[in-house]
Formats: C-alpha cells, sequence, structure tokens
C-alpha cells in the first residue's frame, strides 16, 4: 500500500515536482461554485427588467465585447431550476451567485420594484435551501443599472445612498434565507477599468481619477450598507457581510530588498485599496503618499485619490465579517526608476511604479495574462491573513479557462483545481490560515465579459448555438464532485484524516 501511495503522490506532481496535500479538508469547509448573473441569466428584458451597463455596452459597442452578448447567455434565467439540480449532483454546499440589481428594481431605485424579478431570486433561494445548499449572494456584480448610471454612476457620491437602499431591499425580501452577503464583485475591475481604462463597461476613460474616484464611493457605500444591516436587520437575521476582492500574488522578482518592497507595494495598491478601508478605516499609507506625491507633480491641486472624512473612517472600519479573495494567477514584480510624468494624464499603473511580468517557463493558458501558479493560491491567503490579523478567508473565485471545447479537461482544469486546492491545503494545515470555503468558477460555461464566448472556464460545457443552451459534464465535473464528497484531493484510501 505504501508503493501505490508513493507512486500517486509522484504521478500527481510529475510537471512541477509539487506532493499533493493528501490531508482532508475541514468538515465544515464550504465547496461550491459561483456565478454572476449577468454572465448566465440571459433574459435581459424579460418580465420588466431593467437595462443593466453591461447590456448597454454590448448592444453598442459589439467590438469591445467580441460582437457578443449576455442576452441569453446560459438562459439560466428559465433553467435554473436545471443549474440547481446540477449543483445537487455536484454534492457542494455553497452556491455564489449575484443577483441583477436593475432585474429586481429596474431603474436601480426602490420606487421601481419588480415583482417578477422577486420572484426568481425567491425560487432560485428556496429550491437551494431545500437541497441543503447555502446562498452566498453578491449584491453587485458589475451590472450596475444605466439609470443610475446616466446620474453618474459610481462617481457620483449619490450612489452611497443608491445602494444602501438597494441593499436595504434584498435584506427584507431575501435576508431571512440568506446569511452571507457580498456588496460587491472585484470593485478593482468595477473602477479601475470601468471608469479608468474604460475596458469594461460604463467605458469610461478617466485613469488615475475617476477609478479612484469611484473606489471611494464604493467603499463608503459598503461601510454604509454595512451599518445599516447592523442596525436594521441584524439581530433578527443574523447574516454577515463582506466585500470580494480580486488580486494575483505579486511577488518580488528577486531577493533584491527593492524587489521585495515593489511587490508589496503592488500588493497593497491591488487587494490593499479595498482591504485596508473596510478592515483600517483608510487607505494604505504608500498610496496616499505616491499618488499624493505624483498628483502634485502633474499640477493637481490636490491629491487625485480622495481622503475619507473622520466619520467616513469610522463608517467604513471593521465592515468585513470575513474576507475573501478572487485569484486566477500570479506575478513577478520588479523595482523600476519613478515612471515620467506623463503629459496627457496620469494612471494608477504610474502610482504604483512597478514593472509586473510572469516568466517565459510559467505554464501557459489560452490568454497572456493568465498562467498557472498553483503556489500563488497559498501565498496570497497567508498575506490576507498576516495583513488582516488572521481573519476567516474565503476563495471566493479561483478556476481554469481555455476555449470551450475541451471535455476530457483532467490534464488541465482538472489539475488546475488539484493543485490550486492543494496550495490551500497546505496554507490551512502549514501556514495555520483560516480558510473556510472555496467557490469555483464556474459551474457552467458563460459569457466572459470582454472575451464573449470565446474562453470558458466552467464545470459544464453550454452549447451556445443551441437554443436549449444544453449543458454537458466535463470530466473535471466528475472530479470536483469526488473533492467535495470526500473533502480529498487524492483517491479516499489514500488521504489523512
Amino acid at each position: 500500500m505504501l508503493v501505490l501511495i508513493l507512486f500517486s503522490l509522484l504521478a500527481a506532481s510529475l510537471a512541477d515536482d509539487y506532493v499533493i496535500n493528501t490531508k482532508r479538508f475541514p468538515k465544515d469547509f464550504q465547496f461550491g461554485t459561483a456565478s454572476a448573473a449577468y454572465q448566465i441569466e440571459g433574459g435581459w428584458d424579460a418580465d420588466g427588467k431593467g437595462e443593466n451597463i453591461w447590456d448597454r455596452s454590448v448592444h453598442l459597442y459589439p467590438e469591445k465585447n467580441s460582437y457578443a452578448t449576455g442576452d441569453i447567455a446560459c438562459d439560466s434565467y428559465h433553467k435554473w431550476q436545471e443549474d440547481v439540480d446540477l449543483l445537487v449532483g455536484m454534492g457542494v454546499n455553497s452556491y455564489r451567485f449575484s443577483i441583477a440589481w436593475s432585474r429586481v428594481l429596474p431603474t436601480g431605485l426602490v420606487n421601481s420594484s419588480n415583482p417578477a424579478g422577486i420572484a426568481y431570486y425567491k425560487n432560485l433561494i428556496a429550491a437551494l435551501k431545500k437541497n441543503n445548499i447555502e446562498p452566498l449572494v453578491t449584491m453587485h456584480h458589475w451590472d450596475l443599472p444605466t439609470y443610475l448610471e446616466d446620474l453618474g454612476g459610481f462617481t457620483n457620491s449619490q450612489i452611497q445612498d443608491w445602494f444602501v437602499d438597494y441593499a436595504r431591499f434584498l435584506f427584507e425580501n431575501f435576508g431571512d434565507d440568506v446569511k452571507n452577503w457580498i456588496t460587491f464583485n472585484e470593485p478593482k475591475q468595477t473602477c479601475e477599468h470601468g471608469y479608468g481604462t474604460g475596458a469594461l463597461a460604463p467605458n469610461i476613460y478617466s485613469p488615475g481619477v475617476k477609478d479612484y474616484q469611484c473606489a471611494h464611493n464604493l467603499i463608503i457605500a459598503h461601510g454604509k450598507a454595512y451599518r445599516m444591516y447592523e442596525k436594521e436587520f441584524k439581530a433578527k437575521q443574523n447574516g454577515r457581510i463582506t466585500m470580494v476582492i480580486d488580486s494575483n500574488w505579486f511577488g518580488p522578482g528577486s531577493d533584491s530588498e527593492a524587489d521585495i518592497e515593489a511587490a508589496e507595494r503592488d500588493m497593497l495598491f491591488t487587494y490593499g485599496w479595498f482591504g485596508h478601508p473596510i478592515n483600517f478605516g483608510d487607505y494604505p499609507e504608500i498610496m496616499k503618499i505616491r499618488i499624493a506625491n505624483r498628483s502634485a507633480l502633474e499640477g493637481f491641486a490636490s491629491s487625485r485619490l480622495p481622503s475619507f472624512s473622520d466619520e467616513e473612517k469610522q463608517i467604513i472600519n471593521g465592515t468585513a465579517d470575513f474576507m475573501c479573495v478572487n485569484i486566477y494567477t500570479s506575478s513577478l514584480v520588479k523595482a523600476i526608476p519613478e515612471p515620467d510624468i506623463i503629459p496627457n494624464g496620469p494612471g494608477r499603473d504610474l502610482d504604483v511604479g512597478v514593472q509586473e511580468y510572469q516568466p517565459d517557463d510559467w505554464e501557459p493558458t489560452v490568454t497572456s495574462w493568465f498562467k498557472v501558479v498553483p503556489w500563488g493560491a497559498r501565498k496570497i491567503v497567508k498575506w490576507i491573513s498576516d495583513t488582516y490579523n488572521h481573519p476567516e478567508i474565503m476563495v471566493t473565485e479561483n478556476g481554469y479557462h481555455d476555449n470551450g471545447t475541451v471535455i476530457h479537461d483532467m490534464d488541465t482544469r482538472g489539475r488546475y483545481h488539484k493543485l490550486y486546492l492543494s496550495n490551500l491545503l497546505d496554507a490551512i494545515y502549514e501556514d495555520g490560515v483560516n480558510l473556510t470555503g472555496y467557490m469555483a468558477w464556474a459551474l457552467t460555461d458563460d459569457f466572459e465579459w470582454q472575451y464573449g464566448y470565446n474562453i470558458q472556464l466552467g464545470f459544464y460545457q453550454v452549447n451556445f448555438t443551441d437554443p436549449d443552451r444544453p449543458r454537458t459534464p466535463k470530466d473535471s465535473a466528475s472530479y470536483y464532485r469526488k473533492v467535495v464528497t470526500t473533502r480529498c484531493l487524492v483517491d479516499d484510501d489514500q488521504c489523512v484524516d
């Protein structure tokens, strides 16, 4: 038996000389999958749903989104029961999904309540609960109602109150059945690429200015919603609230002091941009110093990074009941000379002032930025643990993408999840990280934003050319089911309790 175990471990780690962790995940560990409303639901204008910024973007600027739309996507608006059945078949005990703000409130304001949208999510939540699957619900996953965007969106400070009203509406309608809430998913993407580079909806180009304004209002909106829940709902509903932050692991390119400092700076400008305010009540010092200095040199009268008032600091400080991270890949970081002041405008990358890169020998995928770096998952959850005083942490997205044609994917997607999960097990048992959940992206193939349907990450393939949108299990689906049901990454008889 010992020979067989050793052979199995060796076979599992051939390419990278890494030995898969054979310990079981803790008994109360939450295994699930993750999704987002715009990426799976379709029904973009069904039953009274209002338009959101992605509906507008894909229709007005098709070239920005690979000439594809989420108008139908996986048609989960109509096929939600089938997707719940898939979740039940996988044995998961959690499902992370988002509520489409404009489906329940077509304009985004609470005077526009849509009964059909409310019923849709009530039915979904009830079906999950009936099957002992806990809903992990995201309030905003990039799809702001266009009515609110036309009023300035996240650059208008009124978004703080609009979001609080929306959050109250969700707590009133769903809070008795939902115990874990996420206010915002990946605010860095919403703000940096929605209002900075313009790569994502609402496609506004204002790098180093409106992206910081967006983030500032979003963080305060999160804090105000958290405080409102504490005051009005916590005693009765006893739920928890957090924010999902995405980041690469940024490691130093060498053991030089300059590269180590540059990598830490990158982490603080990325994860810390949002992690510090909701834990400590303010931005990282390095962000405040660098952006203020560069703003002065660029001729701005004040820092492009807004400041929190003392009252706002109190509102946002300590507003994460647990920490979350979406992790896909990693980068190395080198120190560089201070970037020049560019006459035609600032930018967050210039404010960070480092060089990010991925070595050529790291395992590639179908997109240039996404390389398979399993050890980065362990590094980032340990960094979050060390930085924020050892909180509970969930990995709320992690997955492997290919071109969507691969069914027999154990050597790619299955292997990816095994290696990343093993490194997370190392973080639990060797680093003492309080990691309590893992939401694999994704249950099904879906609309992948600017990539359209050209890349896919699902355990189930969706045929997007068939009006019925049939789901076909990939080999990785059965592997993940085995992991979920045994809490073990290798064969059950090889696992250590």
